[in-house]
């Protein structure tokens, strides 16, 4: 969150895109997580964000919502004969299948986020070209933080 809050809140690429690294607590949780907790863990990561940048709700709501979608997109890109109890990794997945995950729940954090913060469609391409690159930058730092954390690396 302070990473977050301190270094990724001032990122303004282009002007327009700040990458929400905060949806690496959603990428990473695990394959047999209760999906409530999936949920909590979401909502109180978005919220306590939102407190953070004053943006009343948003990120809370973009949260949710990928917290929600995690465990079946998980299932549906993980290779057949992974573990029961896989975690999310580019060692687990293989690189292709980690960054269609990644990237699949951080498209639609971004985009609800900046949605909710446009509340206008009157200016859609500008909203979907910072979504967009938003994500692509947060689906790079979330695989650079994986590769960072990845404790069973092969040299």
């Amino acid at each position: 969150m302070l990473v977050q809050v301190l270094i990724c809140n001032n990122i303004h690429l282009l002007g327009y895109a700040s990458p929400l690294l905060i949806g690496y607590v959603i990428i990473a949780m695990g394959r047999n997580e209760n999906r409530i907790s999936l949920l909590l863990w979401g909502f109180c990561t978005g919220l306590i964000f939102d407190m953070f940048s004053n943006t009343a709700g948003m990120a809370a709501s973009g949260m949710t919502l990928i917290a929600m979608i995690q465990p079946d997109l998980l299932q549906s890109v993980s290779p057949r004969d992974a573990e029961e109890n896989m975690k999310p990794s580019i060692q687990a997945m293989g690189f292709w299948n980690y960054t269609t995950y990644a990237f699949t729940l951080m498209i639609i954090l971004h985009s609800v986020y900046y949605f909710l913060d446009a509340f206008m469609l009157a200016n859609i391409q500008l909203t979907l070209i910072s979504a967009l690159i938003s994500a692509i930058l947060a689906t790079g730092l979330a695989i650079g933080v994986d590769m960072l954390t990845s404790t069973h690396r092969k040299y």
